[in-house]
C-alpha cells in the first residue's frame, strides 16, 4: 500500500510540475501572427467566442487554454476593435483587449470647409461613408439639441482639426465628436473673455462672422484686420458685402458670380441686407474664431484681393481709395 500511495504522490507531482510547465509555456509562448492583425470583438461576446475569434487570427494557439486562464485571471474583456502587434503573448494579448482602446484612424478636416463638403475627407479613411446620413444628422433637429446646440443646422459647429477616430465610426458620430471639439472651444474662449461675444450676441453670431473671416482670407496675417473691417461695418449698419455668403447660396465655389446671383433675396446674401447671415456659411477653424473674438482696431471699411499672387489684399477707409485699388487689382491680373 505504501508503495502504490508513494507512486501516485509522485505520479501527482510530476502532474502538477507538467501543468505548471505547460502554464507557463503557454503564458511565455508569442503569437503566432507576423503583421499587424485588427480584429473586432463584438459586444456581449464570451470568453468562448473571443478565444475562438483569437484562434482563428493566429493571435492564440488555444482557446481552450485562453478560456481556462480569462476565468482564473476574471479577465474584464472589452468589445470593439483591437490592433494586435506580432509576436505578443497571451498576457500583452488579453491586456490590449482588457485596454479598450482599439485602432483609429486620422481624419484632418481643413479649416472653411461647408458640412457638406466634409464627407469627402472622411471617404480618405472610410470609403463607405455615407454622405446622405451626414446631411441628414447635420439637419436633425432632435440631434442638434441633444448636442447643446440652438441652431437649425450644425453648419459652423464642425471643428476643423485632426482627429483619430475609432476603426469604425459612424455619421452621427463623427459629428458628435467634431461638435463637442466646437463647444469645448466655445467655453475655453467664454473664460478668457471678450466683449465681442455680446455686441454680436452669442457664440452662433461669432461662428457666423467667423466662417465669413475664414472664406475672406487664408493669410493668417490678414484675418484680424478683416475682421476689423466687418465689425466696422456692422456698427454703422453697412452690408457686409461678402462674396463668399453669396457663392453658399448657390453652392458655387469657383468661377464667376452672375448678377442673378448677387440681386439673390436670399437671407445669406451680404451683398443685398444689412448685419449677418442667418449663420455660418462653413466651419471656420480657431484663428478665424479669435480674429472675430479679438479683430484688430482699424478705421478700414475696405479691401480688395491684390490678384499678385501674394494672397495679400490692399485695404481702405474710402471708397474713393477702395475705387483706386480696384482698379490696381485690375491692372495685376493682366500681367
Amino acid at each position: 500500500m505504501k508503495k502504490i500511495s508513494v507512486f501516485l504522490l509522485i505520479l501527482l507531482v510530476l502532474g502538477g510540475l507538467l501543468s505548471f510547465s505547460y502554464v507557463q509555456i503557454s503564458l511565455r509562448s508569442t503569437s503566432n501572427n507576423t503583421k499587424n492583425v485588427i480584429l473586432r470583438i463584438p459586444a456581449k461576446a464570451g470568453i468562448h467566442k473571443i478565444g475562438k475569434i483569437l484562434e482563428e487570427n493566429d493571435v492564440i494557439s488555444s482557446h481552450t487554454f485562453f478560456e481556462y486562464w480569462c476565468r482564473y485571471q476574471k479577465c474584464n474583456l472589452k468589445a470593439g476593435w483591437f490592433e494586435i502587434p506580432p509576436r505578443r503573448t497571451l498576457k500583452e494579448v488579453i491586456s490590449i483587449i482588457e485596454n479598450g482602446k482599439g485602432p483609429v484612424k486620422k481624419v484632418t478636416i481643413p479649416e472653411g470647409r461647408a458640412s457638406w463638403e466634409i464627407p469627402a475627407y472622411f471617404r480618405k479613411a472610410y470609403p463607405n461613408f455615407n454622405g446622405v446620413l451626414w446631411e441628414k444628422w447635420i439637419y436633425n433637429s432632435e440631434f442638434i439639441r441633444e448636442l447643446g446646440v440652438s441652431a437649425s443646422s450644425l453648419e459652423g459647429y464642425l471643428l476643423p482639426d485632426t482627429y483619430l477616430f475609432p476603426y469604425e465610426v459612424t455619421e452621427k458620430e463623427a459629428i458628435r465628436t467634431m461638435v463637442k471639439a466646437n463647444l469645448r472651444l466655445r467655453d475655453a474662449f467664454y473664460k478668457k473673455g471678450s466683449p465681442f461675444f455680446e455686441i454680436l450676441g452669442g457664440w452662433h453670431e461669432v461662428l457666423t462672422l467667423a466662417s465669413v473671416v475664414e472664406e475672406e482670407t487664408g493669410n493668417p496675417k490678414e484675418r484680424p484686420l478683416i475682421s476689423g473691417v466687418f465689425h466696422n461695418r456692422l456698427r454703422i449698419g453697412m452690408p457686409l458685402g461678402a462674396d463668399p455668403t453669396v457663392r453658399f447660396i448657390f453652392k458655387n465655389l469657383t468661377g464667376p458670380i452672375y448678377k442673378s446671383q448677387l440681386n439673390s433675396n436670399n437671407p445669406y446674401n451680404t451683398r443685398k441686407f444689412k448685419g449677418l447671415m442667418p449663420g455660418p456659411i462653413s466651419n471656420p477653424g480657431r484663428h478665424a474664431i479669435e480674429a472675430v473674438l479679438y479683430p484688430e482696431d482699424t478705421d478700414m471699411l475696405y479691401f480688395v484681393a491684390k490678384d499678385n499672387g501674394s494672397g495679400e489684399h490692399f485695404f481702405s477707409s474710402t471708397l474713393k481709395e477702395h475705387n483706386h485699388y480696384k482698379e490696381v487689382a485690375a491692372r495685376n491680373r493682366k500681367k
